[in-house]
């Protein structure tokens, strides 16, 4: 089994992908039924996925993501989407606590209240700020799953957004965080890793002098 340091090492953006490998909708579930587990701001879950298989519409993401070559060569390429009105369902996901008893009806008509009012106060900015971070945390987690399991990925900001929400006929109440292409990587001319910075570059202990 490998250990969780070498799969974060072996993780990698792929630029090429073996173009006959294919990715089924189960094997795609059984990843997304652990990337539920993935962190979010108040558990409200704003990652959403939108996985394209079908070569046709894939050809029209491809479009959108100015004829990249890793959408064609990709099994998939999937939006990861960022939901702004996830805050509304704060009530419907804190049910399963109040049921259990976990929390009582005070704790959970403050948490929806105290949830509400912050997204609802801190306007539109915050809501595509919180959308985008916690779908991007969403997706992490989705790269380190598809590796472990013997996929390879690359997260794409290089995209149109209002051409991908033609294609994908994306509701407003989503805003495309990232594509991320998943096949199994050619890795025929694979390049050097880039460049990492050393710990003391990026990080600052106690703040800033």
């Amino acid at each position: 089994m490998t250990s969780f340091t070498d799969l974060v090492k072996a993780r990698r953006s792929a630029n090429k992908f073996d173009p006959s490998v294919t990715i089924s909708p189960q094997e795609l579930d059984d990843m997304f039924n652990l990337v539920k587990f993935a962190p979010s701001a108040f558990n409200l879950q704003h990652a959403h996925y939108v996985p394209v298989i079908d070569p046709t519409k894939k050809e029209q993401v491809h479009e959108a993501a100015f004829k990249q070559y890793k959408v064609l060569t990709s099994s998939a390429v999937i939006a990861v989407l960022g939901d702004l009105e996830a805050y509304n369902n704060v009530g419907p996901i804190n049910e399963g606590l109040l049921s259990l008893g976990v929390i009582d009806h005070r704790e959970f008509e403050e948490t929806v209240s105290s949830v509400t009012d912050m997204y609802e106060s801190r306007g539109d900015t915050f809501k595509r700020d919180e959308a985008i971070r916690n779908a991007s945390l969403s997706a992490m987690l989705f790269m380190l799953i598809a590796k472990d399991r013997g996929w390879d990925t690359c997260p794409m900001i290089g995209f149109d957004p209002e051409a991908l929400r033609k294609v994908l006929n994306i509701p407003d109440r989503y805003v495309p965080a990232m594509l991320i292409t998943i096949g199994k990587e050619d890795t025929g001319r694979q390049r050097p890793r880039g460049y990492r910075k050393p710990v003391a570059e990026f990080v600052t202990y106690d703040g800033f002098n």
